[in-house]
């Protein structure tokens, strides 16, 4: 189910990657499968393989040497000063060798590469692949796809129970663990499953209700429009976690929009919209003065943060609350943006990709906050919620040692 609605929503998932200098299996017979040809130009190499053709600069060939004397395998790092390379450097001897291109330098150093390997890192391989692998999603997608929560005293020991959530989360932005003992300290052990919490101005666990305790419309019982949570920071928190303690009333019920989906029904209408959100830089603002909290921060990026080479949306800066005067472009620019703003908008607030969850105690929400959208509707009664933000990293790290693709 999954690898189909990647397919249908435009995404690939890309092979694994591979070390330069590490034969991949029967690479021989790729290389017989797939016939490799290669000319060396004035200002680049190229090399056909596998149906591609692809482009190498001479400086980046000698920059990627992996040999003993250019790499260090044992720490993964680099050991060529690449200042040190020849700007006009090129090679005086190239040859294809089970399933590798050998290259001989002036100075007689000797490269070898992996066919494959070089088709994968190439730029035009880049084009092609997802640098992580999702399912984009409206609310018939996620719910046709059943995606299943976890259970607290399973997720707490199974690291198979924790691997497929952590699968979900990446795939989906968001993922659930259900039976979860209503508390904040249960809460806090259950995301520090997942990862590190990370410790803002609002402390490292928090607790709220509608009590206008800190000068955000979070802390009232009015509905907030979708949008994304710490637009204001120099680098927005990644993950968000939610759990609803108690609720002794009406509504309330929890948003969730996937902004990457509304971002490519964006891209797919119009690239100049989808270029200048993802060009023009914008400032958020967080202005907090009170008696016990004195806070001012501010954030500037663009709404769209894509990979240029793909157009592959990695992080959404969306809030209308808290953006601050838009004085980074001229009037005429601006004018555009508002438009492209209007077109992202509008994909955001299709009732179609709208999900609505009914947040009660016991189900603790993880949403990946560069990604997913979150709002609620109006509500009546106490209504407390806690939660914290977590480091994305680190999530991502949790996938790398699961051997997922983050």
């Amino acid at each position: 189910m999954a690898r189909a609605l990647l397919r249908a929503a435009g995404t690939v998932t890309p092979a694994p990657s591979r070390r330069l200098g590490k034969t991949p299996a029967r690479c021989g017979d790729v290389a017989k499968r797939h016939h490799a040809t290669t000319r060396p130009s004035d200002d680049c190499f190229e090399l056909n393989f596998g149906g591609k053709l692809m482009h190498f600069d001479y400086v980046w060939l000698r920059d990627h040497c992996r040999s003993a004397s250019c790499y260090d395998f044992k720490t993964n790092q680099r050991i060529l000063d690449t200042a040190s390379i020849n700007l006009s450097i090129r090679p005086t001897h190239s040859r294809l060798d089970d399933g590798h291109l050998v290259l001989t330098w002036p100075d007689g150093h000797v490269s070898r590469y992996s066919l494959s390997w070089l088709a994968e890192n190439s730029y035009e391989g880049q084009r092609q692949r997802t640098v992580q692998p999702r399912v984009l999603w409206n609310s018939d997608i996620y719910t046709s796809s059943v995606v299943p929560s976890a259970r607290w005293d399973k997720f707490m020991t199974c690291d198979r129970e924790l691997k497929k959530f952590v699968r979900n989360f990446l795939l989906y932005g968001i993922a659930f663990v259900d039976d979860v003992p209503a508390s904040v300290e249960a809460t806090e052990e259950v995301t520090q499953r997942v990862s590190i919490i990370r410790e803002t101005m609002y402390g490292r666990m928090w607790s709220f209700t509608s009590d206008l305790s800190r000068e955000d419309l979070a802390y009232t019982t009015e509905a907030l429009d979708r949008h994304t949570d710490t637009a204001y920071f120099q680098e927005p928190c990644g993950v968000q976690v939610f759990h609803c303690l108690k609720h002794e009333g009406t509504g309330g019920r929890t948003l969730l929009v996937d902004g990457f989906y509304s971002a490519h029904q964006v891209l797919k209408q119009s690239t100049e919209s989808f270029e200048l959100l993802a060009r023009v830089p914008i400032r958020h603002e967080y202005l907090e003065k009170s008696e016990s909290h004195q806070q001012h921060m501010t954030g500037v990026g663009p709404v769209l943060n894509a990979y240029p080479w793909n157009n592959e949306v990695y992080m959404i800066r969306y809030n209308n609350y808290d953006r601050t005067a838009l004085n980074t472009v001229p009037h005429d620019v601006a004018r555009r943006w508002y438009e492209a703003h209007r077109e992202l908008t509008t994909e955001l607030r299709r009732p179609e990709n709208e999900l609505w969850v009914k947040m009660t105690p016991g189900k603790v929400l993880f949403i990946d906050n560069w990604r997913v959208m979150h709002g609620r509707e109006s509500f009546t009664g106490l209504r407390q919620v806690c939660g914290c933000y977590l480091t994305r990293d680190d999530v991502l790290n949790k996938a790398f040692s699961f051997g997922l693709q983050p």
